[in-house]
């Protein structure tokens, strides 16, 4: 492992220092830097003597930092650690054939969990990573749990030789590390009475536990495994068996602990819980809260009486549909705006992927396509590569304003991204 440089700040302080594009870490404060972990780790102290490799020589740099931590030093992305198990609802192999190579990549490395809140199994722990882990307080981790039931969850992950869940939650916990854990519920293996047993297991290991989120499987139509969707008396089961949960614990404890992914409400067709109830929205990147936070949001947001006349095109998916026409509502009220909402039905990977972030490019260009001449379609990022402006299908930003002649933008998938997309202006001329 080796902690390259990939870019210098220009005037910071390694840029003073003399470090350069493509040295490599090696140590500071002669301690060894395998990865941006440990580069983050030992950067807390205020004088650093940095151990580099330059070519073929190793040389000294030393940095007194000033009031800001950075120090101007941005790394290369480590090798991750790839995922050995054969869940049978991954939703990678559930991927067509044809797109690019990062969509296939399954990773399952402790670090990734840290740095970017990943979910992993806990299968390819070695003991110079636990023991790291304890060492420098990687804190929390995202954990993939499912079960509880050891037989079940071999059988689940794909892994006959996958190490006993409750011993290794304990060695965590045991040592002060936080944990967000997830269990991914399929119909009809790990729900029911296995979910309840599974709530219960985890529960004990509050508050080094620090939350449960269940979220349903997710299934394409290129899925080759024999697993049902959830349906809505099945939704209405999982909902009221977390309640029952969720109540008991909160009654005892005061935090709730459990949480359930926005999709059972919504096929269930039941209210959410009050936005309150989510606490500190502990794992909204999973489905957990993002509707009520939006509903909240959307009703707390100041709009402008007036603005510059423009029309204005945004879309979704299936299942957010209800909700964004429903804060459409209110800014229809603006004058000088006309506003086009658009449900986009995933052709790619079939109808029951319903969320906005999985739509390509092209299903987007079929929906809207000489439907609406707008001076602007608005995006959310979420659907797009992280840092560009590429959807799943490889298709761009600029390839869906060129088929439908109109400014496309990207923007944050809240009432206030949306709101700040239309204000900042959407004209566009070709």
């Amino acid at each position: 492992m080796y902690a390259t440089i990939n870019n210098i700040t220009d005037g910071g302080m390694a840029h003073e220092a003399g470090l350069e594009k493509g040295d490599i870490i090696l140590g500071i404060n002669g301690k060894p830097v395998r990865d941006v972990v440990d580069y983050m780790f030992y950067l807390k102290d205020d004088i650093l003597n940095l151990k580099i490799q330059r070519g073929s020589k190793t040389q000294m740099f030393k940095i007194k930092k000033k009031d800001d931590d950075s120090i101007g030093i941005e790394l290369k992305p480590f090798k991750t650690k790839s995922c050995r198990n054969k869940c049978i609802f991954c939703f990678v192999d559930q991927m067509p054939k044809g797109m690019r190579k990062s969509l296939y990549l399954k990773d399952d490395d402790y670090r990734m969990s840290f740095l970017y809140g990943n979910y992993i199994t806990l299968t390819n722990l070695s003991d110079s990573d636990k023991k790291r882990i304890v060492e420098q307080k990687l804190s929390p981790l995202y954990i993939s749990v499912h079960t509880t039931n050891n037989d079940l969850r071999r059988k689940m992950i794909g892994n006959a030789k996958a190490p006993d869940i409750l011993s290794e939650l304990l060695q965590l916990t045991g040592r002060k590390i936080r944990l967000h854990l997830q269990i991914v519920l399929c119909h009809g293996i790990n729900d029911g009475e296995e979910l309840v047993k599974t709530i219960k297991d985890l529960q004990k290991f509050y508050p080094y536990v620090a939350s449960i989120a269940v979220v349903p499987v997710g299934l394409t139509k290129h899925k080759n495994m024999q697993i049902r969707p959830f349906e809505k008396a099945g939704a209405l089961k999982v909902i009221d068996t977390v309640k029952q949960a969720r109540d008991r614990f909160k009654k005892r404890h005061g935090d709730p602990l459990i949480y359930l992914a926005d999709e059972f409400y919504i096929k269930a067709e039941h209210p959410f819980p009050p936005l309150k109830d989510y606490s500190d929205l502990p794992q909204i990147e999973n489905g957990v809260g993002l509707v009520p936070s939006f509903l909240h949001a959307s009703r707390k947001l100041k709009l402008p009486k007036k603005i510059e006349p423009q029309k204005v095109a945004v879309y979704t998916g299936s299942s957010f549909m209800p909700y964004l026409e429903e804060f459409s509502k209110r800014l229809s009220t603006i004058e000088g705006l006309s506003l086009d909402v658009f449900k986009v039905e995933n052709k790619f990977f079939g109808s029951t992927v319903t969320v906005a972030g999985l739509l390509t490019g092209k299903d987007i260009i079929k929906t809207i396509a000489g439907k609406v001449k707008a001076d602007c379609l608005l995006v959310p990022n979420i659907a797009l590569r992280y840092g560009s402006d590429v959807f799943l299908d490889n298709v761009t930003l600029k390839d869906v304003e060129e088929c439908l002649g109109m400014h496309v933008k990207a923007i944050d998938p809240t009432p206030e991204g949306l709101l700040k997309g239309i204000t900042n202006g959407c004209k566009w001329e070709n």
